[in-house]
């Protein structure tokens, strides 16, 4: 059997390929990953209805019905966000949490002018869920989704940058955004805007490299750094943002060095002691940097940086019901399928994935290799104890779950 290493994403978002390109963008997808990813904004109009992934009956639930929680909501007025406690109360009778939205609490502030702005989408909106899902498939990186609910003639936020990139999607109503360059380019996450905030303002005295409305179906790309401000005008408007979590070469720099610096604890050089009395490090450095080089050279952080693939993100949902149900009714008429945004990835005779690893003997791996392409298989096919085994890691699922 070989043990080349076989990569899996996603099978549903393998099968629907297409997201970014067909609902996103109005250019093709290899003249927005040559020209504008990471580089520029570009301004897509009409280019989708965004109906099916989120609506004005989607906030109304969320905030009325669903017993959110902070931090899935802040609110926003004046460019200042407002303290939780003004918007959250204890839920009653069985339901004590202190922290949970208060929907009167939340329809006069939004009534006074407040943004609404509903967090981590992606972890309680099905549809937002399966899209984020799919585009970060074909991104490679992980994306989450907030949504803004802005009321007529207000703002939440005044001028700042991001520091991941964006795709705004104008759901409902209409927002006027106003775009600047850069004062930091490409700012890492321990970079945020306030750390520039003078300049932010400066910049956004200037002149505008993008000054518009944004109507429904419209998306606006924006890499990070870029600065942004944005207005509803005469209705109630809601966006969706999705914010690409951008993997850089300085985040696998930082898995390096951590990887060679495990590796020089197991070198007795470098854990001895300076000589007594010593001044300074200067003397000793030289022979610090060449072991320290050296370390980097031999690490091997292809491992770490899968981990940490896998840890950013959560896999599609499962129902412990439905789940249980489908191994007590096991039979070789079983149709399952692999469980979607896994990052599962077999290596030798181990699959690890986004629930954990499991090692498979040899006999098992042929099957094991032909449930990483995402389609669906009979329990017969690929050995009834296998496919149990995997009902019960929650690798698999029954297909049509």
């Amino acid at each position: 059997m070989s043990s080349a290493s076989t990569d899996f994403q996603d099978p549903g978002a393998v099968k629907s390929a297409g997201v970014l390109e067909t609902r996103l963008i109005d250019i093709a997808r290899e003249r927005f990953a040559g020209e504008v990813w990471g580089r520029t904004a570009l301004l897509s109009r009409g280019v989708s209805d965004f109906s099916d992934v989120f609506s004005a009956g989607a906030v109304d639930e969320l905030v009325s019905r669903r017993g959110l929680r902070t931090p899935f909501l802040r609110v926003a007025k004046g460019g200042s966000t407002l303290p939780e406690s003004s918007f959250t109360s204890p839920a009653g009778v069985g339901a004590t949490i202190p922290d949970q939205l208060d929907d009167t609490a939340l329809w006069r502030k939004f009534a006074d002018g407040a943004t609404l702005v509903l967090q981590a989408l992606h972890r309680t909106w099905d549809p937002v869920a399966g899209f984020t899902s799919r585009l970060s498939s074909e991104l490679g990186h992980p994306v989450q989704a907030n949504a803004y609910i802005t009321p007529p003639q207000n703002r939440g936020f005044d001028d700042h940058y991001d520091v991941h990139d964006v795709f705004v999607l104008q759901i409902e109503g209409t927002k006027r955004w106003i775009i600047h360059e850069p004062v930091h380019v490409d700012p890492l996450r321990s970079q945020p805007w306030t750390d520039h905030r003078s300049e932010v303002a400066e910049a956004a005295q200037g002149q505008a490299y993008i000054d518009t409305v944004l109507e429904p179906g419209d998306v606006l790309y924006l890499p990070r750094g870029w600065l942004h401000a944005a207005q509803a005008q005469g209705e109630v408007s809601i966006h969706l943002t999705l914010g690409v979590h951008n993997w850089t070469r300085h985040a696998l720099a930082e898995q390096l060095a951590q990887a060679a610096l495990a590796a020089l604890c197991e070198d007795p050089v470098m854990r001895g002691s300076l000589p007594l009395g010593v001044d300074g490090p200067e003397e000793e450095l030289a022979v610090i940097r060449e072991r320290l080089a050296a370390a980097v050279l031999q690490a091997d952080t292809t491992s770490a940086f899968q981990r940490s693939r896998r840890g950013q993100a959560r896999p599609a949902p499962l129902g412990p019901v439905a789940q249980l149900a489908a191994v007590q009714g096991l039979g070789p008429g079983s149709l399952v399928r692999l469980r979607d945004a896994l990052e599962a990835r077999l290596e030798g005779s181990r699959l690890s994935t986004r629930v954990g690893w499991l090692d498979f003997p040899a006999t098992d791996l042929p099957s094991v290799e032909r449930l990483l392409d995402g389609g669906e298989h009979l329990a017969n096919d690929l050995g009834i104890e296998l496919v149990e085994r995997l009902l019960r890691a929650g690798v698999l699922l029954p297909a049509g779950n």
